[in-house]
Parts: structure tokens; C-alpha cells; sequence
């Protein structure tokens, strides 16, 4: 990032940690690691080391940990289907899931859940936060729906197997280069594709290729409907056809209209898009004046963090804790 881009080098990291409990849980379940009272830690073990080891390589002036409200959701009440697919979570799954929080939060690290939301509503406030106080914003999550977040304050390390040194960070031109699609319009593009982990059907007949075409020629989704309402569709149809005719391909634009004119498919559009929305006005409890308090703040007390740390029974990962959270460098 250049500095045009942000006037203050601070930085804010969040990370969306329920992604990384599923994502520890599923690759480590065979680990049957216990902590020193006998329960499952092997999800709590593996997302303790990759936020460990995201500190270690972004260097924070400032944390914080998103958590999903697990008594109520604002979403499944709009939509009692949300999620509805999802097979469910096993046992062990649940319990670690239930203890993260508070695990980060007895070592010193600032967790939020935000009543009746989602990690993914912590992660757009953070980065809305960054963009009113001019700070850097980089957010750690498997989740896609955070690639709207992408600004010029603000980047997402998208994790895939390769963890934290090896998943993609992603800023607004690298997400165009390796998804086609712009920061500001993936929404547009989330929503007509739809969502099947969210039970969230796309609009029927338009995948992830068309989608991608529609946007890249009209821009918005806000343009279409607007050129559907206006001129009939004239202008995507025409738009889409004469990429057809640069590529060599079939014509696709009044197939394309047609699907996004029939019955039900912009209200498909719509809802999907209000759904996938992330709040970004979730009360953080941070702030830019480093003399406000010690929230989300570096360095932790190393006596809590090796005794917190020290209960999941691994040296070597509460040695790492110690260097990285309890060292003011």
C-alpha cells in the first residue's frame, strides 16, 4: 500500500475466528488434542496458532477478534432458512466453538460478538473504521463475502490451505486479476450467484461466469436494472452480444435479459443482496488514541498468556505466544 493511499501507517488486524475454528477443526480432528482438563483443543490449538502467526506477520497497532452471536441471529430471523443446508456441527465442533471467546479474551485480546450478528459484521466494521480514521485495515478470513470490504485502506488475507504465509492477500487489483471482479461490485455479484453454504439460491439461470460478463460489461447491477427499466434492456443485450462477438462465442444477450426479467428473479437479486450485507457500524470498543486504553492493544501480560496458553499443553506454541504478544517489538 502506498502511502497516498492511508496518511497514518497504523494498522488495525481483524480476524474473523469462527472461519478459522471450522477451518482448524476439519484439518486437525484426527490430532485428538486435549487440553490439560481433557477436553477437545484442536480447533481452539489450530486457530490459536494461526492468529499467533498473523501478529507475528502484520505487526498490529491494534486487534481484534470477530465472533458470531451463537444464542440469536438477525439474519435467520429475517430468513429461517439461513443456513439451512449446513450439516450439523459435530459435538466437539460446538464445544470449542462455545469456548474461543473467552479463551482469547482471558489472555487479553479483545473478542467481539456483536448482539444477534456475525463475525463477517465485525470485519465490515473494522474496515469502516480503518477508512474514518485513515488507518490500515487488514482482515484474516476464509469467509469470500468479506472481498466487498476491499478498499484502498483495507486488505484480506483469504485463507486456503496454504495458511497464513501461504493464502493470498488480496487487494482491490489483485481480487480483480484473479476473480474478475471489481472490489465495490462483488455484492452484485455474490448476490446473483447466490450462496448454497447460506441456503441463499442465485438467480435462476445466471452463474458465476455470466455474472461475471454482466458486471464487466454494465458495470453495476444498479445500471441494469436501470437499462431493463428504461430502455427495455437494449443496452445489455447489445453489450453482451458484442463481447460474444469479440470472443468468437454465441450471442447470449436476450437470454441473459430474458432470465433477468422473469418472474421473481430481481426479488432473488434483492434478497440476496440485504442478506449478504454486512452491518459496519458494530460498536468496536477500540480506538485510534493510544492513551484511551489497552483495548486490542500489544503488549499482553505474559503471565496470563503463559498460564492461558499453557492449559491447551503445548510448549511450543505458548513459547510463540510469549514472544509474539508479550514483546513491545
Amino acid at each position: 500500500m502506498t502511502t497516498s493511499e492511508s496518511t497514518d501507517p497504523r494498522l488495525l488486524l481483524v480476524v474473523d475466528a469462527p472461519s478459522l475454528l471450522h477451518r482448524n477443526h476439519h484439518a486437525r480432528v484426527g490430532s485428538d488434542l486435549r487440553d490439560l482438563g481433557g477436553r477437545p483443543a484442536w480447533a481452539l490449538h489450530g486457530m490459536l496458532r494461526q492468529i499467533l502467526e498473523a501478529v507475528d506477520r502484520f505487526a498490529p497497532d491494534l486487534a481484534v477478534f470477530g465472533f458470531d452471536d451463537r444464542r440469536s441471529s438477525v439474519r435467520a430471523t429475517t430468513y429461517p432458512d439461513y443456513k439451512a443446508g449446513r450439516a450439523e456441527k459435530q459435538p466437539d465442533l460446538v464445544d470449542q466453538l462455545d469456548r474461543a471467546a473467552a479463551m482469547l479474551a482471558a489472555m487479553g485480546l479483545h473478542t467481539v460478538t456483536p448482539d444477534g450478528l456475525e463475525a463477517d459484521d465485525v470485519s465490515a466494521s473494522a474496515a469502516a473504521w480503518a477508512e474514518r480514521e485513515r488507518w490500515r485495515c487488514v482482515v484474516v478470513t476464509s469467509d469470500r463475502d468479506t472481498f466487498a470490504h476491499l478498499s484502498a485502506t483495507t486488505r484480506v488475507l483469504r485463507l486456503i490451505d496454504g495458511g497464513i504465509h501461504g493464502s493470498p492477500l488480496l487487494d482491490p487489483q489483485r481480487l480483480f486479476t484473479m476473480y474478475g471482479v471489481a472490489a465495490e461490485h462483488y455484492l452484485d455479484y455474490a448476490a446473483l450467484r447466490g450462496d448454497a453454504s447460506d441456503n441463499l439460491p442465485g438467480v435462476s439461470g445466471i452463474g458465476k461466469k455470466t455474472a461475471e460478463l454482466l458486471l464487466a460489461g454494465m458495470g453495476s447491477m444498479q445500471e441494469v436494472w436501470a437499462d431493463i427499466e428504461h430502455a427495455a434492456g437494449a443496452n445489455l443485450v447489445a453489450t453482451l452480444d458484442s463481447f460474444a462477438a469479440d470472443e468468437g462465442g454465441r450471442r447470449i444477450g436476450a437470454g441473459v435479459l430474458k432470465k433477468l426479467t422473469a418472474e421473481g428473479a430481481r426479488a432473488q437479486f434483492e434478497f440476496n443482496r440485504s442478506m449478504m450485507t454486512s452491518r459496519d457500524d458494530v460498536d468496536l470498543g477500540i480506538s485510534a488514541d493510544a492513551d484511551a486504553g489497552p483495548s486490542g492493544r500489544f503488549p499482553l501480560d505474559p503471565d496470563v498468556v503463559a498460564r492461558v496458553v499453557g492449559y491447551l499443553g503445548n510448549a511450543e506454541t505458548t513459547d510463540l505466544a510469549l514472544r509474539v504478544l508479550t514483546t513491545s517489538a
